[in-house]
């Protein structure tokens, strides 16, 4: 017997379509191959979330989404979705622990951080080589690590490495940062945050961890060696949208293509938060998206 509705991928659109379907009296299935809450789940402090005035952590914030849904009847599976079916009017999931069936489905499978590409990351990764610095942060008491990137989620992580490490230098191809003026503000302000500005890193090296980054100024053209105990790379994300194997229509960049209430190209799959195609990627947008897929998969639920 297939279930109402399959969501797959449990982050804050994931868990608030949830709770939307399972309030709505849907049969509600979340698939997560990981700890509920994403990218969010790996944030130290959310302070623009609404309804939170002091702050609150992003594992605790996606625990309550998660709490909330599951009080409403939605069920959480923990397992990795391989492959997707979504001919004919009930929707099939392939997954490491078997087959799931639904009459709508909704992708809320976010976003992975991008690699750099450069010689040395893949090796190192797991050894100095980072892209969570709430997960690996502690690792770095009183070392030198470097940040890659220079938006919000990159300058966030470096101010959270401040707590553990003794220096932080973040490295940005460009010469002004793109995050908001009070994240940059808090970074110019914290005295052991430094800035490495108009340079990439074209290498990670080390013999049996990182040891040292080279680097490269992008207007002389010059390269360099600063020795580095860690590197932390934010320099955005990449959809996760392998698994749909051309199921459903995709951007260039891979990113699903939704149409009004987020309806993909298939009927009765929808989208939400960060693997659509859109301009803006925070917690509260992820969650709005989250409740207009489960209401547009009721609806299209109540007319089947």
């Amino acid at each position: 017997m297939p279930h109402d509705l399959l969501i797959i991928g449990g982050g804050p659109a994931g868990l608030t379509a949830a709770l939307y379907g399972a309030r709505g009296g849907l049969d509600t299935v979340v698939l997560e191959m990981g700890v509920p809450g994403g990218q969010a789940g790996q944030t130290d402090r959310i302070e623009n979330y609404p309804g939170f005035p002091e702050g609150i952590s992003g594992i605790e914030l996606a625990m309550k989404f998660a709490e909330q849904a599951g009080r409403f009847g939605a069920r959480v599976e923990m397992t990795t979705v391989q492959g997707v079916a979504f001919n004919g009017d009930s929707k099939r999931v392939f997954t490491d622990s078997g087959e799931f069936t639904a009459r709508a489905v909704i992708i809320a499978s976010g976003a992975h951080p991008r690699p750099l590409g450069v010689p040395g990351e893949e090796q190192w990764r797991g050894r100095g080589v980072s892209y969570c610095a709430t997960c690996d942060g502690a690792f770095f008491r009183n070392k030198k690590v470097a940040v890659v990137g220079g938006g919000d989620a990159a300058v966030e992580e470096a101010l959270f490495l401040t707590r553990f490490a003794s220096q932080v230098a973040i490295i940005h191809r460009r010469d002004a940062l793109r995050a908001t003026k009070v994240i940059q503000e808090r970074a110019r302000d914290n005295p052991k945050v430094s800035f490495h500005w108009n340079t990439v890193v074209t290498a990670i090296k080390g013999r049996d961890k990182v040891g040292s980054l080279e680097l490269k100024d992008i207007r002389s053209g010059a390269t360099r060696e600063e020795d580095f105990d860690g590197v932390f790379i934010f320099i955005g994300l990449e959809p996760n949208t392998a698994f749909l194997g051309g199921a459903l229509a995709l951007n260039d960049g891979r990113y699903i293509v939704t149409r009004e209430n987020l309806a993909t190209s298939v009927p009765g799959v929808f989208a939400a938060g960060d693997v659509c195609a859109k301009d803006f990627r925070q917690v509260s947008t992820a969650v709005g998206d989250g409740a207009v897929a489960a209401m547009a998969a009721e609806r299209y639920l109540a007319g089947l």
